[in-house]
């Protein structure tokens, strides 16, 4: 019982930052699950979490939801995404990850000393924002983190900005869920049984997200978010190698 136990508090405070910043589950529980199960189990376990976390952003935060922006963002995105991992293949001896973390920090400091600067909010910004995105993503590896970079650049309401990133995720993630499943991967014993358990558990996370964001004002919003880019920066600096 200790190990479902364990994995549902992993859960809980994975899924609230997850929720609250639009990115981060995986960030979070990734290098955890990897030092106890194999790379394949942790991500699909993490991957059908992710997902949930994805619908649990659409369901909670729904007011918020912009099909235009969806659209003009996030399909862009998913597609350059193919297109980033293919140049990733060709440039396996950079150092991606680093690259992208010192992108983040330095982009979180641009931020934090030019609080006012916000990118035009039209349909072409959206586009080069998406293709932008969806490049770095693939390209170097850090799917959320970068999405959110270019989504905070538009200076969205909280509702717009959860609800929009979490409809991109939700269709990333049900293509590389699927993708595990159908390559084999399952899940058997406790580790079954704590999927059961965590599913409703990350439910729980992203209503406390909720209501934390609820009561966040939207002027400390934009740099709540950047304080867990630069977090997320870091990580990648100082411990690349896991998402």
């Amino acid at each position: 019982m200790t190990e479902p136990l364990l994995l549902a508090l992993l859960t809980l405070f994975a899924a609230g930052i997850g929720t609250a910043t639009g990115f981060g589950t995986s960030t979070i529980m990734m290098p955890i699950m990897v030092m106890f199960v194999p790379v394949p189990i942790a991500l699909l376990f993490v991957g059908i979490i992710h997902l949930c976390g994805d619908l649990w952003k659409i369901l909670l935060f729904r007011s918020g939801l912009d099909w235009k922006l969806f659209l003009a963002f996030g399909l862009p995105g998913i597609a350059a995404s193919y297109l980033g991992a293919s140049l990733a293949m060709e440039a396996q001896a950079l150092p991606l990850e680093r690259m992208v973390g010192g992108f983040l920090v330095l982009y979180v400091l641009f931020i934090w000393f030019r609080q006012e600067w916000a990118l035009p909010k039209n349909s072409r910004t959206a586009v080069t924002g998406g293709v932008l995105s969806g490049l770095c993503a693939g390209f170097f590896g850090v799917g959320g983190a970068v999405r959110s970079a270019f989504l905070l650049a538009f200076d969205l309401p909280k509702a717009v900005y959860i609800c929009t990133s979490g409809l991109i995720a939700l269709v990333i993630d049900i293509t590389r869920v699927s993708r595990y499943l159908w390559g084999g991967t399952a899940l058997h014993g406790n580790l079954l049984a704590a999927l059961l358990i965590c599913i409703p558990v990350s439910l729980l996370g992203a209503y406390l997200a909720k209501r934390f964001l609820d009561r966040l004002p939207q002027a400390g919003f934009r740099l709540f978010i950047a304080l867990f880019l630069a977090l997320a920066g870091l990580k990648l600096m100082v411990w690349p190698g896991v998402q």
